[in-house]
Order: structure tokens, then C-alpha cells, then sequence
């Protein structure tokens, strides 16, 4: 059956510009293409075709595509992350970063993340375009199948804006989300957990009502010493 527009689907692809891979949810391919890191986990994407949740040109292409199929798209910059926009490209004193800045380092400046384009005396061309701005890029994909559980979907959606798996129920149309202690001081989760909340109410009929919900457990008493030092030596 064709994918169609508003499906759930689970989505493994590798982005490529000329030949060098920039992002994949392959491990095995990062491994072979030697852009492998260790903290990231690999793993198939949970997107709503026409949602958004990838760039324009690829979510345009998912609609009517076969589950099980490898596919490969060419997609302009226009459809991907726009054309390189030359007033983004500011000149900024280097003492007002507190690292020297040096081409290629990633900065922050003016509550903008940008690139270290080049180093003139006391001053640093910093791009703030993103690093894919201008180029065409090239995509192999797979759609491994259709998501139809609805906590699964909103559990997805949570971690395309919160950036975490998060553990939650359904019952009578009210999910709850356990939230984990600590994650109120979690930026993204902050900035993110409202777009996610409105995505889960537009996209994810059977859900009425988001119960986000803090749960905290007593830690376990620390045993006293004279008594851990008696059972050993027994």
C-alpha cells in the first residue's frame, strides 16, 4: 500500500552533498564513512509525512512511495535549507568570544550559533547561515513501515522537539508523560514541549487531553558503614 499524506512512518536515510555523507540513521554506514560518533544513536526516525519533520524536498517525496523500498532523491537548495544569504555573514570583534576564534569553529554571537568563516586582525567572519545553506543535496531513503499506535506518534513527536524519549500511557483520550527529574532545567525540552503538545493535538486524532507529569522516587538509604564492613567480613 502507497504512503500517503499524514501517515506516521518510520524513516532510515542517509543525506549526502557530492559524494560526503553529512547525516545518516545508519550506523553501519557511519561506521563504513568514517562519520561514527559515539553519542549519537542510530536508529529509523518516527516522522508524519507532510508534517514538516524533515526538509521540504524530502517530506514532498514520501507521499506515494512503497513501505520496504530503497528510493534516492536530488533535492535543490530551495527545497532543502534555502540559498546562501550573504547579510548573514557578520563581522564580530574576537574579544567577544572567550575562546580565540579560529575558521571552522562553531560560535556564538549576538544569541546566534554561526561558523568561523575566516580571521582578519582583531576580527572574525562569522557565518550564521546553516552549514547546508546553497547546497544540493543528495538522499537515500527507506520507509521501513507505517506507525499507527498513537502513544507511538506522540512519543515521536516529543522526541523530534524535546530531543528524549520520554515514558507515557494512554487512557480514556489523556496521555501522560512521566517526566524525568531534572528535565525542567533541560532547554530544549523547555523551548520544545509546547510545539510538541499542539503537533500531538493537530496530528494524533484519539489523544483529547496532555497530562505532563513529574515523578520523583526517594533514593534508597545509604547502608551504614560498621554494617557493610560486618557482612563482608562474614
Amino acid at each position: 500500500m502507497a504512503i500517503k499524506e499524514g501517515d506516521f512512518v518510520k524513516l532510515n536515510y542517509t543525506g549526502s552533498v557530492e559524494g560526503t555523507i553529512f547525516d545518516t540513521t545508519s550506523e553501519e554506514v557511519a561506521k563504513e564513512n568514517g562519520t561514527f560518533s559515539e553519542g549519537k544513536e542510530y536508529k529509523p526516525i518516527v516522522i508524519r509525512v507532510g508534517g514538516n519533520h524533515v526538509i521540504p524536498g524530502l517530506d514532498e517525496d514520501l507521499a506515494g512511495k512503497e513501505a520496504g523500498q530503497e528510493y534516492e532523491i536530488v533535492i535543490p537548495p530551495e527545497k532543502a535549507y534555502g540559498d546562501h544569504d550573504s547579510s548573514l555573514v557578520k563581522s564580530v570583534p574576537t574579544n567577544e568570544f572567550k575562546e580565540k576564534p579560529a575558521v571552522g569553529m562553531r560560535v556564538t554571537a549576538d544569541g546566534r550559533q554561526g561558523v568561523v568563516a575566516n580571521v582578519v586582525g582583531k576580527r572574525a567572519v562569522i557565518d550564521f547561515n546553516h552549514m547546508l545553506a546553497g547546497q544540493t543535496l543528495n538522499y537515500k531513503y527507506t520507509i521501513e513501515g507505517v506507525v499507527e499506535d498513537s502513544v507511538e506518534q506522540a512519543g515521536a513527536v516529543f522526541d523530534l522537539f524535546v530531543g528524549r524519549e520520554l515514558e507515557m500511557s494512554l487512557e480514556d483520550g489523556v496521555l501522560t508523560v512521566i517526566l524525568p527529574p531534572g528535565i525542567t532545567y533541560d532547554q530544549r525540552y523547555m523551548m520544545g514541549k509546547g510545539m510538541a503538545v499542539h503537533q500531538i493535538f493537530e496530528f494524533v486524532e484519539e489523544i483529547n487531553e496532555v497530562v505532563l507529569k513529574e515523578s520523583f522516587k526517594r533514593p534508597e538509604k545509604a547502608e551504614p558503614v560498621e554494617e557493610a564492613a560486618e557482612k563482608s567480613e562474614e
